[in-house]
Parts: C-alpha cells; sequence; structure tokens
C-alpha cells in the first residue's frame, strides 16, 4: 500500500457537532423567514396594483380592503385606452423650427391614429430604452478611459464627477431647460434622453468595474497590433458586462421615474410619458383610482421585462461590488 493510499485512509471526513447542525439550521430557517417577509412586503404593493386595475370602483373605494376582486372587469383599461387619440408615431423634420413661424419643430405623423395611452407608453419605452444604451456606452467608455488611462487632470475630472453625484437635478434645471430650448429640442422625448446620458454615477460605476482589468491583457492587445476600439470591444466589454448589465437596469428606471423632468421638458399631448399622460387623465376626471392603478400596471411591465432580461448581471455587477467595496 502507498503512502498516499495510507494517508487516504487514515484521514476520516469531517463530522459536524449535532450541536452545530442545530444552530445551522435554525439560522437558515430564521433566514428563510425573514427573506420571505421582506419580498411578501416588496412585492404587495404591485399585487395590490395588478389585482386593483381588474376591481370596480365600488370595490376599490370600498372600507373594507378587497383583497381578491370578486368581479374582474376591464373598465379601467377601457377608460384608459378610450380617451383622447394620437399618431401611433411622429418624426420631427431637422432643422425644421428654423423656418417655422412659432419656432417649434415641424412633425409629419407615421402610421394610424391609436389610443394617446399606446403613443404615451411608446414614447416612455423608447425614451428609457435610448437613454440606458447610450448611458451604457457612454459611461463604459468613461469609466475605462478614467481607470486605465494616464492623462493629466484625470484626478481632478474624477472628483469632479463624484461631486456631481451629489448635485440635485433641480439645481441645473433651468440651465438644462434654456440649453435644450437652445437647441430647439423642448418638448421633444431628446429633452428628456440626453440630461440622463451624461449620468455621474454611471460613470463611477462603470470606472469601478474597469480597475479590475487586468493591465497585462491591454498591454498583450497592444503588442499584438489591436487598435484601441478593437481592445475596448474585445477585451474590456466582456469584462465589465455585469457592470453594464446592472448599469442597465439602474438607467432604465431611473430615466422611467424620472417624473420631475419629464414634466419640465414636455407639454404637447403627443409627447407626454405615461406618467405624465395618466396624472393629465387622472386631473381631467377627478380621483379615478382604478384609472390609476391601470395605469400603473401597465408602466410596470416594462420594468419587470428589463430585470428578468438583465437580472443575472444585475445580482452578478451587484456582488463584484460588494466584493470591491
Amino acid at each position: 500500500m502507498s503512502a498516499t493510499a495510507a494517508t487516504a485512509k487514515k484521514q476520516k471526513p469531517l463530522k459536524r457537532h449535532p450541536s452545530k447542525l442545530k444552530q445551522a439550521s435554525a439560522y437558515t430557517i430564521l433566514t428563510l423567514i425573514l427573506i420571505s417577509i421582506v419580498a411578501v412586503t416588496f412585492a404587495f404593493p404591485l399585487y395590490w396594483i395588478i389585482t386593483g386595475s381588474f376591481k370596480t370602483g365600488a370595490a376599490i373605494n370600498s372600507t373594507t380592503p378587497e383583497w381578491w376582486p370578486h368581479e374582474w372587469v376591464l373598465t379601467n383599461y377601457q377608460k384608459l385606452f378610450a380617451g383622447k387619440s394620437a399618431p401611433l408615431w411622429q418624426l420631427a423634420i431637422p432643422f425644421s423650427a428654423c423656418f417655422s413661424a412659432d419656432g417649434d419643430p415641424i412633425y409629419f405623423s407615421v402610421g394610424p391614429t391609436a389610443p394617446a395611452a399606446l403613443r404615451w407608453m411608446i414614447n416612455t419605452v423608447f425614451m428609457a430604452v435610448v437613454s440606458m444604451i447610450l448611458t451604457c456606452i457612454t459611461a463604459a467608455m468613461a469609466g475605462y478611459a478614467l481607470a486605465k488611462k494616464r492623462f493629466v487632470g484625470r484626478q481632478l475630472l474624477f472628483t469632479l464627477i463624484v461631486c456631481a453625484m451629489a448635485l440635485p437635478k433641480q439645481v441645473i434645471l433651468i440651465p438644462l431647460l434654456r440649453e435644450m430650448s437652445a437647441l430647439n429640442l423642448y418638448n421633444t422625448i431628446w429633452a428628456v434622453i440626453f440630461p440622463i446620458v451624461g449620468w455621474p454615477f454611471g460613470v463611477f460605476l462603470m470606472k469601478q468595474f474597469s480597475e479590475g482589468i487586468p493591465t497585462e491583457m491591454l498591454e498583450a492587445a497592444r503588442i499584438d497590433g489591436a487598435s484601441e476600439a478593437k481592445t475596448f470591444i474585445s477585451i474590456v466589454l466582456p469584462m465589465v458586462k455585469p457592470g453594464i448589465g446592472a448599469l442597465a437596469i439602474f438607467t432604465f428606471i431611473n430615466s422611467w421615474n424620472d417624473y420631475f423632468m419629464q414634466l419640465i421638458m414636455l407639454s404637447s399631448t403627443s409627447n407626454l410619458t405615461i406618467s405624465l399622460g395618466i396624472a393629465k387623465l387622472q386631473a381631467e376626471n377627478s380621483t379615478d383610482f382604478g384609472l390609476i392603478m391601470a395605469g400603473a400596471a401597465l408602466a410596470a411591465v416594462p420594468i419587470i421585462i428589463i430585470f428578468l432580461i438583465f437580472q443575472k448581471y444585475f445580482t452578478k455587477g451587484i456582488a463584484m461590488g460588494a466584493v470591491k467595496g
């Protein structure tokens, strides 16, 4: 019998003490109970909104809560889609504001006329998706440059970005409004998209992820003759993919819920987002909680879809950020 076999024979599997096993199982059960309570607490508002959108007005306004609808109706969704109508899509003629009498861009309609709520949903999805894509691209490039490039003023620039994270959006709202008006972008979806693209938090997040890229891999790519663009696409992007996934969710939710910026930058009915449109309908029809719940349930669908798509990268990004922190 060899020495290795004799050593393996002598080693015995480690056995945990029964008291430690009981402590571990009790800790696991307690953790599961707490997680379940927290999950139910966070999921209950969504459940209440979805079920409330199918309730009658009497059931919603009843003094006794109706936890499960006794009568399922589609009245609230019918009122949501039976309101105003608008073209399904509109395109602005470039530089047409310079030739119009009132200084507003000239639009031409594309597609049939549809309920205004559908148009508002298309506006909101377009705004959030474009903001998400542009923010991820610019933040990934800026974060990589700040983490791996050495240039004069790099630390000062990063310090300014960190300071900008603490700057409330309300402070720069008037300069943003004047800038969008000067560019003839006021009352367009782009007036909401462009201020979100330069998000300091996105640059900070991607800079922290880019710090973990091995410098040896970048130097090897340069020795092999790879251009800066090829190095960024082939090496940097795959390694910071978890951070991009987390940033995509953050940006989508941030742009979707940025009610204040949408309220300031958008005014015409055809350019409203779903949250502004529901608020306008609610103001016109007094307080209709069924209509509000139907609009909120409709607005929650894209956020849930985006989270399910990027869930793997989101959890991985949060875990990597926790380890680095």
